[in-house]
């Protein structure tokens, strides 16, 4: 059974950072597409950024792109998200995801998920 554990949640100020990782099991993603995405109450997911270990591409939304850095450990499985210079917009519940193929920015196209961590930005 396919298992996505997130962590590194917290409540942070405005400009500052937090480093979420995502522990996969079950399957081995090391040549898969592993991403995140985040979710504000009454809005739908929104993809945030994704590492295709294939093409060893990495893919971000222009919201977070130039402050968040998205990197893989391929031996131990897993995720990382480093968010930088965060912001109030950046508050919501972080979803870890994977998918088994390339890069894809739509929550339809990953059928693993992990349970969220929260993430909030307020001063």
């Amino acid at each position: 059974q396919v298992r996505l554990v997130e962590n590194g949640g917290g409540l942070v100020r405005p400009g500052g950072s937090l480093r979420l990782s995502c522990a996969a099991s079950g399957r081995d993603f090391t040549h898969q597409t592993m991403a995140w995405f985040r979710q504000t109450p009454g809005k739908e997911r929104e993809f945030v950024a994704a590492f295709s270990a294939g093409s060893f591409g990495t893919y971000y939304s222009d919201h977070v792109k130039g402050r968040f850095a998205i990197s893989r450990d391929t031996a131990k499985n897993t995720v990382d998200l480093q968010m930088n210079s965060l912001k109030l917009e950046d508050t919501a519940v972080y979803y870890c995801a994977a998918r088994l193929g390339g890069y894809k920015s739509t929550t339809r196209d990953y059928p693993y998920w992990g349970q969220g961590t929260q993430v909030t930005v307020s001063s």
